[in-house]
């Protein structure tokens, strides 16, 4: 008979609530633009198959890689310590806010739990200037792509739509590679830094279970963001956003192995290239219905991270003092 201490158990359901939290908030951010052009065409069950396929070949390829780490490195400063309950409450606070659609952090609120303050505000650092970045970045590059294409009635032909379909089932793989490489962190906090085989495999069986829920919901709440911004349904706008998105991941990625939050990123992306669309065509697409779409984002953000830096100032100041 096989007795499991607490802190077995609060990693335990910690892994399981963070991994459906970490797919169903960030993982939308990520997969949005392929569920939102595919959807109407493939079944979710074919989204999903591709999907999970790049998902458990990243985390081979990182276990074998880096020692037995599915985090690819991410949590080098925050070292494994025995989980308490309050560890396991985060991915709870943020299932919670996931169901209301709010796009939280999963880095600040699950990491910034088990990680000191002082790599808590490197983790703020690094996230601010991933926002900033993203924007300026994305306003660039779609004030020139808006004016060579308008998506809404320049759209694909007919004879190049499976070339642009598989250019996008292409960037949106290297993307799905490119995000599992920093958000892995996120889940894998609550496991060992070296895990045996057999939990390597039912880590990609969870995570593949709590994928399926999310192609079969199409995203969940989440998802409007994705939805609600300009031409993010059609096929070469989300190929694009994919590849740009992928890059910035990969860049910071390079820069030092502190975690950062990819939902900062890809809501910086979203803004910068709202912002660009609006300024081409300001006298059909106004500021006065950017600004708001861009600001709402923005609160959620920083309701988020208030909730995050409350709930570390608890921990590391009340609960574990």
């Amino acid at each position: 008979m096989i007795i499991l201490d607490i802190h077995t158990i609060y990693a335990a359901v910690g892994f399981l609530l963070a991994s459906y939290a970490v797919m169903g908030n960030d993982a939308v951010q990520t997969l949005g633009t392929f569920i939102a052009s595919n959807s109407k065409i493939f079944r979710w069950q074919w989204l999903w198959l591709a999907a999970s396929s790049v998902l458990a070949a990243t985390l081979t390829y990182g276990w074998l890689v880096n020692g037995g780490d599915i985090s690819s490195g991410r949590l080098d400063t925050i070292p494994y310590m025995e989980v308490q309950w309050y560890h396991a409450a985060a991915p709870a606070l943020l299932v919670l806010l996931t169901r209301i659609g709010i796009p939280v952090s999963t880095t600040f609120l699950v990491l910034s739990t088990f990680a000191s303050t002082v790599i808590l505000e490197k983790m703020l650092v690094k996230s601010v200037i991933g926002y900033g970045l993203a924007a300026v970045t994305a306003y660039a590059i779609w004030m020139i792509v808006a004016r060579i294409l308008n998506e809404k009635y320049d759209k694909v032909r007919r004879e190049r739509r499976a070339i642009w379909r598989t250019l996008q089932w292409l960037s949106t793989g290297f993307l799905w590679y490119s995000w599992l490489s920093h958000d892995m962190a996120n889940i894998a906090v609550f496991l060992p830094r070296e895990l045996p085989v057999e939990m390597l495999i039912g880590a990609i069986a969870i995570l593949t279970a709590w994928l399926a829920y999310i192609f079969w919901s199409h995203g969940g709440k989440i998802q409007n963001i994705v939805l609600e911004k300009s031409g993010t349904r059609f096929m070469r706008s989300a190929t694009i956003i994919d590849l740009i998105y992928a890059a910035l991941l990969i860049f910071f990625k390079e820069i030092n192995s502190i975690p950062m939050s990819t939902t900062w990123v890809f809501v910086g992306l979203l803004s910068g290239r709202e912002l660009a669309i609006a300024t081409t065509y300001r006298s059909t697409y106004k500021f006065g219905y950017v600004f708001p779409l861009i600001g709402k984002d923005f609160v959620k953000m920083m309701v988020g991270l208030g909730v995050s830096v409350a709930l570390v100032l608890a921990i590391h100041y009340g609960l574990a003092a």
